[in-house]
């Protein structure tokens, strides 16, 4: 069988119907099982791509965090002090290619006007199936916008999104992001106060953005 549960060590399938002593006893074939959803995930779902923003996204990071746990794809950047976004997006377009299947996209800061930026201008959309785009940053603002000159305009992006914004993002309004859900069709979650929703926010492993990622995955 390729399903997941046909791939379960005896020890993880007890503790999951309620045994959670056998843990203690079984860490070794966890470990394993973890490693083995993992490979079964990346071999025959959707690559997650995780796209940071300027400055990269450090290990406290849920992006960083992401990667650790679900084995997603950072997409490396030649420069993330000066971030050009003629680079960005020809990086973001060969990391691409490098596989056949489907992705995901998730990105977050500077990494949301990225997407866009790429899917306006690339023939490959159609692999994506969808994106979560966190705490996008305003680079059509007056103070932040000529730190990072190539960046404006803002452009629409083609496929299925949803945006998580945050009313106190000192990158980007609280209105600003709606407004950017609107023009690119996402749909919007209001994550609160919880500043640039980065390792400072305190979301830890953040499972409940992951949770929004799946339902993007209909490949």
């Amino acid at each position: 069988s390729d399903t997941i549960a046909g791939h379960l060590p005896f020890a993880v399938t007890f503790t999951l119907a309620g045994y959670p002593r056998a843990l203690e006893k079984a860490t070794l074939p966890v470990e394993r099982a973890i490693a083995q959803m993992r490979e079964i995930a990346n071999r025959f779902g959707p690559r997650v791509l995780v796209l940071p923003g300027w400055l990269n996204s450090g290990p406290d990071h849920w992006q960083s965090r992401w990667e650790a746990l679900y084995g997603d794809q950072r997409v490396a950047q030649h420069d993330w002090e000066t971030p050009r976004r003629g680079d960005w997006m020809a990086r973001l377009e060969e990391v691409l290619l490098q596989d056949e299947r489907p992705a995901l996209l998730v990105a977050h800061s500077l990494g949301c006007i990225l997407t866009a930026a790429w899917a306006a201008h690339s023939l490959n959309t159609a692999r994506v199936l969808g994106a979560l785009l966190v705490a996008p940053g305003d680079t059509e603002d007056p103070d932040l916008g000529p730190q990072l000159p190539s960046w404006a305009p803002i452009v629409r992006q083609p496929f299925a999104s949803i945006l998580v914004g945050s009313h106190n993002d000192p990158y980007c309004r609280f209105d600003k992001a709606q407004a950017l859900a609107q023009a690119w069709g996402s749909h919007f979650v209001d994550l609160g106060a919880r500043g640039h929703i980065n390792a400072e926010s305190g979301l830890g492993d953040w499972p409940e953005g992951r949770v929004w990622l799946n339902t993007l995955n209909k490949g």
